[in-house]
């Protein structure tokens, strides 16, 4: 997509909430000129999007409630990825929109030619959905915080910590990220100064204050590379290290990013997770398929000890 086309898109996004925005806010939004506004304010209308515009110091523009918009048009491509999409939605970790991804889903393969039909049947056909594990997490909440990212404007919510206390937070929302099975709200703390990444499971309450503010810089590349330092910094209950008999490419992918492998030789390595529960780094090493060696802890040891006595009893 061009960079003119990307700008278009975001600033319909912005203009799409409906609220009054002063030309020289879009222009600091987009990153461009107040002159650029106004020429990508002038497609917009010819595209036949009702923009109202408002001159003087404060001059600025808002879409017209209540208006109706064109239609959405989307390439072959994007129609499949869509309806892919809202059919994984509908056994998601979202609570609340099965049922209405699964209605979207039907509206949208009602209209697709039947070329896409045919594809989007096959992708139905021949694939199993996973049951998926983890909390589910309120649609409505989730929608809150989306929104409150992409407008700008502080956000107040109770929230659980991994400890069970519990606190107020009043933030600057920045992104929203999904990584595995859970989501997570990056976001400025306004009463301890720092950045913060929050699970939105244990979020409740997520309510506007109406208060925009200017977005900060996140300190790393992106909001995803923010929540896994995070998570990779938090204490947990136990260090593992495992020495695998398996070169350190195949353990890598069993693992994946939720531990670290350092070669040792070309058909041998070592495996160091950090984990509250010791299920997931012996089912990581019983799935590689190799002989491995507990290096630490003692706990692990007898974990695998307990699992193998009664893997055994089922043999015999």
């Amino acid at each position: 997509m061009s960079g003119s086309s990307a700008r278009m898109l975001r600033l319909l996004s912005l203009l799409q909430t409906h609220r009054y925005w002063q030309g020289t806010e879009l222009a600091d939004r987009l990153e461009v000129s107040s002159r650029t506004v106004r020429r990508d304010v002038d497609r917009l209308r010819e595209l036949g999007y009702p923009v109202d515009a408002s001159r003087g110091s404060a001059g600025g523009y808002q879409l017209q409630a209540g208006a109706s918009l064109p239609p959405l048009l989307l390439e072959d491509d994007e129609a499949v990825a869509i309806a892919v999409g809202l059919r994984a939605a509908a056994g998601g970790v979202v609570s609340g929109v099965e049922d209405a991804s699964v209605r979207a889903l039907a509206k949208i393969v009602q209209v697709m030619p039947k070329r896409l039909r045919r594809r989007v049947d096959a992708l139905q056909e021949y694939t199993v959905p996973a049951p998926l594990a983890g909390p589910t997490i309120d649609a409505v909440a989730l929608s809150t915080l989306a929104q409150a990212c992409r407008d700008s404007e502080r956000l107040r919510f109770a929230y659980t910590r991994y400890d069970g206390a519990a606190a107020d937070r009043l933030v600057e929302p920045h992104r929203l990220v999904s990584l595995g099975r859970r989501w997570y709200l990056v976001a400025w703390d306004l009463e301890r100064h720092d950045w913060r990444s929050f699970r939105v499971d244990r979020l409740t309450e997520p309510a506007l204050q109406g208060v925009p503010f200017r977005p900060r810089e996140l300190p790393a590349a992106d909001a995803a590379e923010f929540v896994k330092a995070g998570i990779a910094s938090r204490p947990t209950k136990y260090d593992v290290r495992i020495l695998v008999h398996a070169p350190a490419d195949l353990v890598q992918r069993t693992v994946s990013r939720w531990g670290e492998v350092e070669p040792i030789d070309d058909a041998s390595c070592r495996l160091s997770m950090s984990v509250d529960q010791l299920d997931w780094p012996a089912m990581v090493v019983a799935s590689v398929g190799a002989d491995f060696e507990i290096e630490s802890p003692d706990e692990l040891r007898g974990y695998v000890r307990d699992v193998a006595e009664r893997f055994g009893r089922a043999a015999r």
